[in-house]
C-alpha cells in the first residue's frame, strides 16, 4: 500500500498500531497560514455554494421517505395487542432486533460528529473501541439475564419491585428527559448541519423542517410499533454504511486512491496522544475506555430502549446475540467513520477552494462531511447520503418516541388507572407517540443555544443523565440494603457532579477536568452516597 510511517509517526500513532491500520503516503496541497481558503479561489467556492441538490436526489430522498411509510402501513396490520406495538410479540429475531439497537444509538449526533471530530482532534476518541469486549461481557452475562427473567414491559416497574413506587418514578423521569433531551438534539443536528445547508434555506426555516421530519416518524412509529421500528432500523443500518462506503469511495477516485489521503505524519492540529489520565488533554486512551465503558453498561442496564428491545427476543441466549450484533455494527461503523474524517480532512488541504467564506477547516469540522455532499458527489448519490443522514436520525428518533410512548403509558398512566380497556392501549400509544413528537420539535428550537462541538454537546446534553439513571438500577439490583430515600439522594448527588464535571468551565470561570470523566464520576459518587444514606436508614423490607 504505499510508503512505510517514518519512525516518528510509529512513536505517537499508537492507535494506528492498535487497530491494524496500514500505512499511506499522501500528498496535498497546503492551505493558506490560518487555515482558510485563498482569495484565488473565492469566486470557486462562491460557485459552489450555490450549488444544492437536484431533482434526483430528491426522487431518492422522496422515495425513502414514502418507503418509511409504506412500512408503517403493512405492519400496523399485524398491531393486535400492547405486546405487539411495545415488543414486537416478544419473539424478534437476533440479528434484525440488534442491528435496530445499532441503528437507533448510531444517531445523526454520531453520524455527523465522529468524523468531524478527528478532523479537528484526531482519531484519540477510536481508543474507546478497546471496551467493547468488556461492555460485552458486562451486558451479556451481568445485566441481560436480570431482565430476561422478567416478564415486564416498563424497565422502571424493576425499581418499584426492589425500592418502591417513588424510586420508580424518578427513573421513569430521568429517562423521559434524557431522551426527550437526545431526541431534540438528533433532530436540531440533522436539520442545520444537514438539510438547511444542502437546501440552502434560511436558519429560520429550522423549526418548520424539524417539524416536518419527526411528522413523518411519527406516522409510521405510531402505525407499526416495535416491528416496523425494527425492520426500518435494519434498512436505515444499510442506508447508512452505504452512505459512508459511496464517500470514500468518491473521496479516493478523486484524489487518485487511498494512498493519496491516508496521512503519512500526526496532523499539527490533532491533540497528541495520551494513554494514562492526564488533566490537561482531552481525551486519553484510559479515560475513553472508562467513558465509553460507562456509558454502555449504563445505557444497557437502564434505559427503556435497550432493555425493550431484550424484552423483544425469544430468551437470554437470543439477547446476547442481538447485543453482540449491535456492537460489531457500531465498532465497524465508527471505524468508518473514523477513516472518513481522515479523508475528508485530507480532501479539503488539496482543494481549500471548497471551502466556503470565512470558513476553516478546524473551526468548521462538523460541517465538512455534509458539504462534501452537496459540493462532491454526483446527483443521485448525494441523495442517497442524505437519505443516509435521514436514516440515522430518523432510527433514533422512532426508537425514542417507541420506548418513550411505553414509559408514559405503563409507569404514569396506567400505573394509577385501572379503568383503562385493554382493547384501548394501541390507540393510547399512538396518541402519546404524537404528542411527545410535539415536544420534541419545541425542544429542539432551543437546542443551538448550547457551546461545543457536536460531540462535548452529545455528552454534556444528551448523556448528562445516563449514569444517574443507571445508579438508580445498581441500588436495586446489587445493593441489597438500599432504600428509598438513599437511592434518591443518591441520584440528586449524581446529576450534580455530572452538572459539575460538564459545565465546570461555565460555573467557575476555570479549565476543569475533561468531559468524558463525567459519566463515571456521577456514577461512583451517587452509588458512594446511595449505599451509606440507605446504610443508616431503615431498611425496606
Amino acid at each position: 500500500m504505499g510508503r512505510r510511517l517514518n519512525g516518528r509517526l510509529l512513536s505517537r500513532c499508537f492507535w494506528v498500531v492498535v487497530f491494524h491500520l496500514g500505512a499511506e503516503a499522501s500528498a496535498g496541497v497546503a492551505l493558506a497560514e490560518d487555515g482558510t481558503a485563498s482569495s484565488v479561489s473565492k469566486q470557486a467556492a462562491a460557485e459552489l455554494a450555490s450549488r444544492s441538490i437536484g431533482s434526483l436526489d430528491w426522487a431518492v430522498i422522496v422515495l425513502y421517505m414514502l418507503g418509511m411509510l409504506g412500512v408503517g402501513a403493512y405492519y400496523s396490520w399485524k398491531v393486535e395487542t400492547s405486546d405487539d406495538y411495545l415488543l414486537g410479540g416478544r419473539n424478534m429475531k437476533p440479528w434484525a432486533v440488534g442491528l435496530s439497537l445499532f441503528a437507533t444509538l448510531l444517531s445523526t449526533i454520531t453520524y455527523l460528529s465522529l468524523p468531524g471530530e478527528v478532523i479537528k482532534h484526531g482519531p484519540m476518541m477510536l481508543c474507546s473501541l478497546l471496551a467493547y469486549p468488556f461492555i460485552a461481557v458486562a451486558v451479556g452475562w451481568l445485566l441481560i439475564p436480570h431482565f430476561m427473567k422478567l416478564k415486564v414491559t416498563s424497565a422502571y416497574e424493576v425499581l418499584e419491585v426492589r425500592l418502591g413506587l417513588q424510586v420508580r418514578l424518578v427513573g421513569a423521569g430521568l429517562f423521559l428527559l434524557l431522551r426527550l433531551l437526545w431526541m431534540a438534539v438528533i433532530i436540531y443536528a440533522t436539520v442545520s448541519s444537514v438539510l438547511i445547508p444542502l437546501m440552502g434555506l434560511s436558519e429560520a426555516m429550522t423549526p418548520w423542517l424539524c417539524g416536518i421530519l419527526c411528522l413523518i416518524t411519527i406516522i409510521y412509529t405510531s402505525m407499526g410499533g416495535l416491528r416496523a421500528v425494527v425492520f426500518t432500523d435494519a434498512v436505515q443500518t444499510a442506508i447508512l454504511f452505504g452512505g459512508v462506503l459511496l464517500t470514500l469511495g468518491m473521496i479516493s477516485v478523486d484524489m487518485g486512491g487511498v494512498s493519496q489521503w491516508w496521512p503519512d505524519q500526526w496532523d499539527p492540529n490533532w491533540q497528541e496522544p495520551a494513554i494514562g489520565y492526564d488533566p490537561n488533554q482531552r481525551v486519553t486512551l484510559l479515560g475513553a475506555m472508562i467513558a465509553t465503558f460507562t456509558m454502555f453498561v449504563c445505557m444497557a442496564g437502564s434505559d427503556q430502549m435497550a432493555i425493550q428491545r431484550y424484552l423483544a427476543t425469544r430468551d437470554v441466549s437470543s439477547a446476547r446475540r442481538m447485543y453482540v450484533v449491535s456492537l460489531v455494527a457500531g465498532g465497524v461503523v465508527q471505524i468508518l467513520l473514523a477513516f472518513l474524517g481522515v479523508a475528508l480532512l485530507s480532501y479539503y488541504k488539496v482543494h481549500p477552494e471548497y471551502l466556503l467564506d470565512g470558513q476553516t477547516i478546524t473551526s468548521d469540522a462538523d460541517l465538512l462531511f455534509p458539504q462534501f455532499i452537496s459540493i462532491g458527489l454526483p446527483s443521485g448519490i448525494s441523495g442517497l447520503v442524505v437519505a443516509g443522514l435521514l436514516a440515522a436520525a430518523m432510527s433514533s428518533l422512532s426508537s425514542g418516541l417507541n420506548s418513550s410512548c411505553s414509559v408514559v403509558a405503563i409507569d404514569f398512566i396506567n400505573r394509577f388507572r385501572n379503568d383503562v380497556n385493554p382493547q384501548d392501549h394501541v390507540q393510547q400509544f399512538r396518541v402519546i407517540s404524537i404528542v411527545l413528537g410535539v415536544i420534541v420539535v419545541l425542544i429542539s428550537s432551543v437546542v443551538g443555544s448550547i457551546e461545543g462541538n457536536m460531540l462535548e454537546i452529545a455528552f454534556k446534553v444528551v448523556n448528562l443523565l445516563v449514569a444517574p439513571l443507571f445508579g438508580l438500577f445498581v441500588m436495586a439490583l446489587f445493593v441489597p440494603w438500599a432504600n428509598s430515600s438513599g437511592t434518591i439522594v443518591g441520584a440528586v448527588a449524581g446529576v450534580a457532579t455530572a452538572c459539575l464535571v460538564n459545565y465546570w468551565p461555565e460555573i467557575t470561570g476555570t479549565q476543569g477536568i475533561s468531559f468524558l470523566w463525567a459519566m463515571p464520576l456521577s456514577l461512583l459518587v451517587q452509588t458512594i452516597v446511595g449505599m451509606v444514606i440507605s446504610a443508616i436508614g431503615p431498611q425496606r423490607k
